[in-house]
């Protein structure tokens, strides 16, 4: 139903709460997301690991993100040592990027974020990252009013065991599984999920396969996060060609900071590597 149907079905005392709801729905972190892809050919997001940075560290990072195009920041971790509060806190004031929490467990939360990618891990059969920490973490995320983006997440086959991996114990679906990988997204879509999260790990050796991405895109409306063994530019262009519709840095960032300029550019524009 449009908003005139809404307006004319709504009682006069009720209408004035649902014109809030709705002007408060385009105000979102993921409306802002939609935004990015109106205005180029896919957004990019730069992932913070806590563990492996300080606050100022941290800090420095997002400026140089805002700084090189990057379009978000992911902050978390599959595996949390660290008080994540006061890092949310120190990228709050440094940029004005959104924060995006990437969260392992309900733990990994803080009101300084602005949006939170409420993860299921849909291509595992652990019932605890299935269902399990989002039922811990949903009365504190309302709690804290945090923006929730519905995230299908599965896991592929990157060519090396990874953290996420090992912590959820879940298996990776194989890289060549073209139907697997299609089936578990679109069951995400049916599911109500706003993201499809295609990760292949943190430090994998091989990123998402293009022609899974091409198959999984060429079924869904949903946009398509891609992470995981993208090092270098062409390969994020070689994404973005195949479907991709956010690409995420990590590790390779972690190491050179100076690559997120040259990243945003191939992501946003289609800048090869070579051309920089």
């Amino acid at each position: 139903m449009d908003l005139i149907g809404i307006v004319c079905k709504t009682e006069p005392e009720a209408l004035v709460e649902t014109i809030k709801k709705i002007m408060i729905k385009l105000n979102t972190t993921q409306h802002y997301l939609q935004s990015i892809l109106m205005k180029h050919r896919a957004g990019y997001f730069v992932l913070i690991d806590p563990d492996q940075h300080t606050i100022s560290s941290c800090a420095r990072l997002g400026e140089s993100a805002e700084e090189s195009g990057v379009d978000a920041i992911l902050l978390g971790g599959s595996f949390l040592t660290v008080d994540l509060d006061p890092i949310a806190k120190s990228l709050k004031k440094a940029t004005s990027l959104p924060i995006i929490l990437f969260p392992g467990s309900a733990l990994q939360l803080s009101q300084n974020a602005d949006a939170i990618l409420y993860l299921s891990l849909i291509s595992g059969r652990n019932p605890h990252y299935l269902i399990g920490e989002q039922v811990r973490a949903a009365p504190l995320i309302r709690d804290i009013g945090l923006d929730t983006i519905p995230t299908g997440y599965m896991l592929i086959e990157g060519g090396t065991s990874t953290s996420v991996s090992f912590m959820s114990g879940s298996a990776p679906i194989p890289r060549d599984k073209l139907d697997i990988a299609w089936a578990h997204a679109l069951a995400a879509e049916y599911m109500g999920m706003d993201l499809i999260y295609l990760e292949a790990g943190s430090g994998a050796e091989l990123a998402v396969p293009s022609k899974m991405i091409s198959e999984i895109k060429g079924i869904l409306e949903i946009p398509v996060i891609v992470g995981g063994g993208i090092r270098t530019p062409s390969i994020a262009i070689e994404k973005v060609k195949a479907g991709a519709d956010f690409i995420v840095t990590g590790s390779i960032i972690e190491s050179d900071p100076s690559l997120m300029k040259a990243f945003s550019d191939a992501i946003h524009w289609g800048i090869e590597e070579n051309d920089l």
